[in-house]
């Protein structure tokens, strides 16, 4: 195992969760002690035990997850995970990472300079970040303290999965979420696809 301390679970609560659309889940949320980053990250255990659980690591996007903001996708993802990890059995990790680990007032700027013509990607370097600052340390240490080592990750970033293999979790597959494209995001998606590899269909993200 890399070389920080264990992470330790720190409470347990019941949290019925109930969307907009009618979807309704029960969930167990587990917040943790001893995390690396010391954020404030909460894992959401969702469905059956299974032995090799469904994960997703789903960064905090306020105007997205909460405001229903179009221009990204992450609202419909966190949506589409619940119910997908329900239904199979796993965890949800919810990690304050907003803007990619830039926070929201930095995203907020970065996205008056793609209004310029920016991609996602080149917004956050003219303001002089990274372009995707996440580290997923603190992922890894909350898995371990649930007990997960071995997964399958509900993701189209490549890159989630080779820094939790890093860390010494057992990604076996990868599996895509679904594409969810509105006017306002598509050159967002693309820039994924382009830029990072994201497992998105290249075809589909055509501009309108």
């Amino acid at each position: 195992m890399p070389d920080f301390p264990a992470a330790t679970p720190r409470a347990r609560v019941r949290v019925p969760l109930r969307f907009d659309d009618g979807y309704s889940v029960d969930a167990e949320l587990v917040t943790f002690h001893g995390l690396s980053d010391g954020q404030e990250h909460v894992a959401i255990v969702l469905g059956p035990p299974s032995a090799t659980p469904l994960v997703r690591l789903h960064s905090e996007c306020l105007t997205g997850d909460v405001f229903g903001s179009a221009r990204c996708d992450c609202g419909p993802q966190l949506r589409e995970a619940v119910e997908q990890i329900a239904t199979r059995g796993g965890v949800l990790l919810y990690l304050r990472q907003e803007g990619r680990g830039i926070g929201l007032y930095n995203k907020l700027d970065a996205y008056a300079l793609q209004d310029q013509g920016l991609d996602t990607y080149a917004a956050n370097t003219a303001l002089g970040l990274p372009e995707d600052a996440r580290d997923y340390t603190a992922a890894a240490q909350m898995l371990a303290a649930l007990g997960v080592t071995e997964l399958d990750l509900l993701s189209n970033n490549p890159d989630k999965a080779e820094q939790l293999r890093a860390l010494d979790i057992d990604v076996q597959r990868r599996v895509p979420t679904g594409v969810f494209t509105t006017d306002h995001n598509v050159r967002y998606l693309r820039a994924k696809v382009l830029q990072t590899q994201h497992t998105l269909p290249l075809a589909e993200l055509t501009a309108s």
